[in-house]
């Protein structure tokens, strides 16, 4: 398990306040909901390509067994990649 940590200014602090009931609440339901989302991103892309693999006979039903086995790059793999391609 990881933990994040975010240093707010005071100003900072004051606006998210402003917004959110809690800004310890809103920070964490941010990052819950983001890594849902890239969660079923991963998940769909890899029955896909399990689907269409003739080789695969079974695809798990465990969610995270999925995102877990899966063969992805990070965002910054990504970026590092991209940002070394040739134009």
């Amino acid at each position: 398990m990881t933990t994040l940590t975010i240093e707010l200014t005071a100003t900072q602090e004051k606006a998210l306040a402003y917004v959110a009931a809690s800004p310890q609440e809103w920070a964490e339901n941010a990052v819950y909901n983001r890594c849902s989302i890239a969660i079923d991103e991963i998940y769909n892309m890899e029955v896909a390509r399990m689907t269409a693999d003739p080789d695969i006979t079974s695809i798990p039903a465990d969610k995270d067994a999925v995102v877990l086995a899966a063969d992805i790059q990070s965002a910054a793999e990504r970026n590092e990649a991209e940002a070394n391609t040739p134009e």
